[in-house]
């Protein structure tokens, strides 16, 4: 099927919304109570670490989105300016410090954040002319369910979507939507609104569900496609993939066997890869693979978006790694 994604040589995929470090605990447990030991900072963000993979596979990417005049605000733009994406359209902010997360996994693999995105840098930002110029030459959005949570953000993405749909671009969401951040009743009328427009959905699980608000895959995909998504990329973590198309095709990637180290990123990591993949032309089987190939990847790193990989780094994974 042609990609219902606007070609990458209409413009740079943007991504808006937080740009964190993330700490990390190296003891196995439940939340932060007590003093323990820590790893970081690693560069993170749901939207900074999708489009991170998305310069690294070679699609043209850019970053809207704040950091603090500080250490970790430079972890993050050096990141991101080495792996491909324009850092452009990210202000530093002089008064306010760069956002962080705090995880500690639990022994069933579920996790715990401590979040400081609202009161940091990662909220303060809006419609500058840095920002509007690369609004106004960009081809593609992606917008992450986490930064719906900012009025900042939420501003921004909404003038985003229609002048970059107005210039022929597309749109992909991906639900993302935490527990530890506060949604406000407009962020889910927001959210319907950009799932009704999207050319492409990444949902991860249950996210498909609560996307169409309807119980069973079946039912879910039947009513997303009709309120008008074109393609649907649905993550299923240790059982692989599948890409659902509004024409009634389907692709199955079965999941690669390796050993988790952090499967923070791992849900990001795929949606940079497959939109970049798709808006370079690539058929949904290849990008699907290189999609699937990058979540596995990185979740064999510590650290959000330490596993991050290149197109001949995706190779070798492909080649040296064995499919469950």
């Amino acid at each position: 099927m042609t990609s219902p994604l606007a070609p990458d040589a209409l413009g740079p995929t943007i991504c808006v919304g937080e740009i964190l470090v993330e700490i990390v605990a190296t003891t196995t447990g439940t939340g932060f109570a007590e003093a323990q030991p820590l790893i970081g900072p690693f560069p993170s963000g749901a939207p900074a670490i999708f489009i991170d993979q998305c310069g690294r596979i070679g699609g043209a990417a850019a970053m809207i989105g704040a950091v603090g005049d500080d250490d970790f605000g430079r972890v993050n733009t050096a990141r991101l300016a080495r792996d491909g994406v324009d850092i452009t359209a990210i202000s530093v902010d002089p008064d306010f410090p760069t956002g962080s997360a705090f995880v500690r996994y639990r022994a069933d693999g579920s996790r715990d954040f401590v979040f400081n995105i609202a009161k940091s840098a990662a909220a303060r930002f809006g419609l500058t002319p840095g920002v509007e110029a690369t609004i106004a030459r960009a081809g593609h959005i992606h917008v992450m369910g986490t930064a719906l949570t900012m009025p900042s953000a939420r501003a921004v993405i909404e003038t985003a979507v229609s002048r970059i749909k107005a210039r022929g671009g597309s749109l992909s969401v991906d639900p993302n939507l935490r527990k530890e951040l506060r949604t406000e009743p407009e962020t889910r009328v927001l959210f319907d609104r950009l799932v009704a427009q999207a050319d492409l959905l990444l949902p991860s699980g249950a996210e498909l569900e609560a996307a169409a608000g309807v119980t069973g895959e079946a039912a879910a995909l039947h009513r997303l496609f009709s309120r008008g998504v074109k393609e649907i990329a649905l993550k299923r973590g240790a059982d692989g993939a599948s890409v659902f198309t509004a024409d009634g095709q389907r692709s199955d990637c079965p999941a690669f066997a390796v050993q988790e180290t952090d499967p923070t990123g791992a849900g990001d990591c795929f949606g940079g890869a497959y939109v970049a993949c798709r808006r370079l032309g690539m058929p949904v089987a290849q990008s699907l693979a290189y999609a699937n190939a990058a979540g596995a990847r990185n979740v064999t790193f510590l650290g959000p978006m330490e596993g991050a990989g290149t197109r001949a780094e995706l190779d070798a994974f492909i080649a040296a790694t064995a499919r469950k």
